[in-house]
């Protein structure tokens, strides 16, 4: 209990801010070279629930652009990532922007990842219950398959990963982070340029 309510926020605060100065090189080179390739800003910002679904927002490298088809509407993920962006992704580097997000304190280092408002409406009473703590950049689940398994197992992930929270945990699932960045495995379903949306549950 005192490493959740105290102890892990006192870590993301040093974690993040050794972490923003260790890749400030890394993060403006990113930024000038995402302001090149989209044609605009480098930066993504998206309204996510975080603990107890309060909404904030997050904010990623953009790696896709903002083109339109004739009818003005956007054109598919794939179709709107770039080189750069594809590179980003398989790296994870489009995460590092959400060191801010700890550092503020909507986020933690390690949690269920922040999804889309849409689908607070759409999880059952167990699923509710990863909003318990603060979402994270990393996670159980995203150790465990990230974007390579069904929703209804991150989201088993996701809530057994509240239900278990310590430091000894957070460090198994930072460890193991580093290790799949490395291997790159498992940023997308197969064939497709982005994770599918959440329809609820059948």
């Amino acid at each position: 209990m005192f490493y959740k309510e105290f102890f892990k926020r006192l870590l993301d605060v040093f974690a993040s801010l050794f972490g923003l100065i260790l890749l400030s090189p890394i993060f403006l080179i990113i930024t000038v070279l995402l302001t090149f390739y989209n044609r605009g800003s480098a930066f993504f910002f998206q309204r996510r629930p975080g603990k107890n679904e309060k909404i904030f927002k997050v904010v990623k490298f953009k790696t896709m652009t903002d083109n339109k088809d004739k009818q003005g509407q956007l054109l598919p993920d794939a179709k709107r990532l770039t080189g750069l962006g594809k590179f980003i992704r398989k790296t994870s580097l489009d995460e590092i922007p959400q060191l801010f997000n700890v550092l503020k304190g909507d986020m933690s280092l390690i949690g269920p990842r922040p999804l889309l408002p849409e689908y607070l409406s759409l999880y059952n009473e167990f699923q509710k219950t990863r909003h318990y703590v603060k979402p994270g950049i990393t996670g159980w689940a995203q150790v465990n398959g990230r974007n390579a398994i069904s929703w209804e197992k991150k989201f088993e992930y996701d809530v057994w990963y509240v239900q278990k929270i310590s430091f000894i945990l957070d460090l198994k699932i930072l460890l193991l982070t580093v290790i799949k960045v490395f291997k790159s495995e498992g940023i997308n379903n197969q064939g497709q340029a982005t994770t599918t949306p959440f329809l609820g549950n059948e």
